[in-house]
């Protein structure tokens, strides 16, 4: 496989920290016609594990390139609440592409890296050749209504339990996060049980960075993002995007009606067997769908 996929790991140096890297396939011979894609993973915290699956678009002939944000997986994980901020991971990614060489990519961003890449393009960063946001919300209040509203829709024993944690403050309760993985099997991975790389994504998730900007959990948003909506910035990405979501997922319809309508050049597919991990629980039919959008960008680029 080594011959068919070459993979290349090591860390990149920033702000005095290493950010873990992996390439698959040769960035020095991408194929002509064809760029590389750099996926910005979920959380802020759950590391690229998750995304383990869009490896294989490799096969069409695109280099991929996944990171570990600071925090969380196989990169450093400082102790310092200060450090999480929307504009250290743009930062971060900034730095990437440098260290990388990545002129020209196509930005691949799973619920929060979505949400990266969104702020990423409001840069008007150079390079971006296309933009796919997978299940990734631009406005959190939304969010947290629309979340909240699923919740309402769990067992009154599960709503009851988190309720109280909540409450009382003891979300670092055990019992919290056990009950919360009645809302994660119904809208976040249907499979069952789970594959390897979706559990290891949340063993190495970073805890401190995940709460400091998000909350104890994706229903109960009280951290750093909790106020963060770019809707009225939305028609400043001039950026031809692909905006995916699952009929089960906690990012809602709703919710994504607003990135659809909000991005001028964007196309929404909807995965009916599938909640936030279509590429996970539809691979096969995502990676078609990925790289049919892909393959159509990329006769529109002069090179």
């Amino acid at each position: 496989m080594s011959t068919i996929m070459p993979i290349s790991e090591g860390y990149v140096q920033f702000q005095g920290y290493k950010t873990w890297y992996c390439t698959v396939g040769d960035l020095a011979n991408t194929l002509p016609g064809k760029f590389p894609v750099l996926m910005l993973h979920g959380g802020p915290g759950i590391p690229h594990d998750r995304l383990e699956p869009l490896k294989a678009l490799v096969k069409t002939g695109r280099p991929v390139i996944f990171y570990d944000q600071l925090g969380c997986g196989n990169s450093d994980r400082p102790d310092n609440p200060s450090l999480w901020s929307v504009e250290l991971f743009l930062d971060e990614l900034a730095r990437v592409r440098r260290f990388l060489g990545l002129d020209r990519i196509h930005l691949f961003g799973h619920s929060w890296g979505g949400m990266l890449a969104m702020e990423y393009a409001l840069t008007q960063a150079d390079g971006i050749l296309s933009l796919t946001l997978a299940s990734s919300p631009a406005n959190i209040p939304l969010w947290i209504t629309e979340t909240k509203r699923l919740r309402e829709e769990l067992p009154p024993e599960v709503q009851e339990t988190l309720l109280l944690h909540e409450a009382d403050g003891t979300t670092d309760d055990p019992a919290y996060s056990e009950t919360m993985m009645v809302f994660y099997h119904r809208h976040v991975c249907r499979l069952s049980p789970w594959p390897e790389f979706v559990k290891r994504g949340l063993e190495k998730k970073g805890k401190q960075v995940y709460e400091t900007m998000l909350g104890p959990s994706e229903t109960y948003v009280i951290g750093r993002l909790k106020n963060w909506d770019i809707t009225s910035r939305l028609g400043f990405i001039r950026i031809p995007s692909l905006l995916t979501s699952g009929r089960y997922d906690e990012f809602t319809p709703t919710q994504a009606a607003v990135v659809r309508d909000g991005i001028p050049d964007c196309t929404w597919v909807f995965f009916e067997k599938s909640s936030h991990m279509p590429h996970a629980e539809e691979t096969e039919h995502y990676l078609e769908v990925l790289n049919d959008f892909l393959t159509q960008i990329e006769g529109l680029v002069k090179t």
